[in-house]
């Protein structure tokens, strides 16, 4: 009977010291199984992040084309109303089309 009470006896220390091995390990697995998930979350991140400024990026480039664009329409619909108001006004006869030649030369050679 003895022999039976220390083989069960060595039976429940080995059962006991592998469970323990197996919680060692579960804990381990896990906390290598979190490390992983956060590494992947974090390269999830910075990659978002990357994502969200490159199209930030690229719509404010847009914007300031789009812009420049609008400026550079706007100053030519401004010259050809200029235009437009110097012809009527010199074919009306309300000025004297000499007063616009000294103008225009200053201009021109200005922006040259």
């Amino acid at each position: 009977m003895d022999v039976l009470k220390k083989g069960f006896s060595m039976a429940k220390e080995g059962v006991v010291a592998a469970a323990e091995k197996t919680k060692a390990g579960v804990e381990e697995a896990a906390a290598k199984t979190k490390e992983g998930v956060m590494y992947v979350g974090n390269k999830t991140k910075e990659g978002v992040v990357s994502g969200v400024n490159t199209v930030a990026q690229r719509t404010t480039d847009q914007a300031n084309i789009v812009a420049d664009t609008t400026v550079a329409g706007a100053n030519e619909v401004a010259q050809q109303t200029v235009d437009g108001v110097e012809n009527a006004a010199v074919s009306t006869g309300l000025v004297n089309p000499a007063d616009f030649s000294h103008t225009e030369g200053a201009a021109e050679e200005g922006g040259q």
